[in-house]
């Protein structure tokens, strides 16, 4: 039986995986950790380090705030905790000074998104990448997300860079109106990313590669935050089995 400690226990996000583990048989919440979280059937606290100090746990999940998540992991990783991170936010230089702080044996496992469709929608545009010219993301989510671009945003982009070896020749900044500068996106290794903030969505992408007379849409919604549970369960199910930094739901599903 896994053991697990939720960080925002009481938030969105937090509630849906205390109610995902809760249903799953080979785990059970351990604690939660939330600065102002209620009453709950399990044990609670208002941060992690009275949390780690009281220990009975395996595995950290943490889906709270880009302000937060950093302190969360630099008090569980030196305890040997395994971390199952959704939390955006972090670059990969912040990442990997989290993770070599945890002893041999320890895995910071991160996502920077956790459904199963948006895993395949980036290999999918990883797969396009190289036979398109132009590429650009636009991704939606709603009116409270904390950071833009979202990580899946800058994941897909770094994604889409990588597997090719030319860069784009689209009109970009320097086409920018003076006084509406931000109209062409921001730039993620050279590719063009748009992030839209709006009551109505839970998350959205859309990544569109053009060439000559064609253009290739690929598309994820997610409606729910359901839709994150199974890849958070197969991540706190993994986890244990890895060490140091791993990044992407994707290596556990190919």
């Amino acid at each position: 039986m896994i053991k697990v400690a939720v960080a925002g226990y009481a938030g969105r996000m937090g509630s849906a995986v205390v109610e995902a583990v809760s249903a799953a048989d080979d785990m059970v919440v351990a604690c939660g950790i939330d600065p102002f979280g209620g009453e709950a059937e399990f044990p609670t606290y208002k941060d992690i380090a009275s949390a780690v100090a009281a220990g009975g746990f395996d595995v950290l999940v943490d889906f709270t705030q880009p302000s937060v998540v950093a302190g969360n992991l630099e008090a569980a990783l030196p305890a040997g905790i395994d971390c199952v991170v959704g939390t955006t936010g972090l670059s990969n230089e912040k990442l990997e000074s989290l993770a070599a702080m945890a002893p041999e044996g320890t895995c910071l496992f991160y996502a920077p998104n956790f459904t199963t469709g948006a895993v395949l929608m980036m290999q999918f545009a990883k797969a396009a990448a190289p036979f398109f010219p132009e590429a650009e993301v636009i991704e939606f989510h709603h009116a409270k997300k904390k950071d833009a671009p979202s990580g899946t945003a800058v994941r897909t982009a770094q994604m889409i860079a990588e597997a090719r070896d030319f860069t784009s020749t689209a009109p970009g900044k320097e086409t920018e109106i003076d006084g509406y500068e931000g109209a062409r996106g921001t730039l993620v290794d050279g590719v063009p990313v748009h992030s839209v903030r709006s009551m109505g969505f839970v998350a959205t992408q859309e990544v569109i590669f053009g060439s000559m007379g064609q253009t290739l849409t690929i598309k994820h919604d997610s409606w729910d935050r359901t839709s994150y549970m199974p890849g958070v369960l197969l991540g706190i199910r993994n986890v244990g089995e890895l060490s140091g930094l791993v990044v992407g739901l994707e290596n556990f599903m190919l």
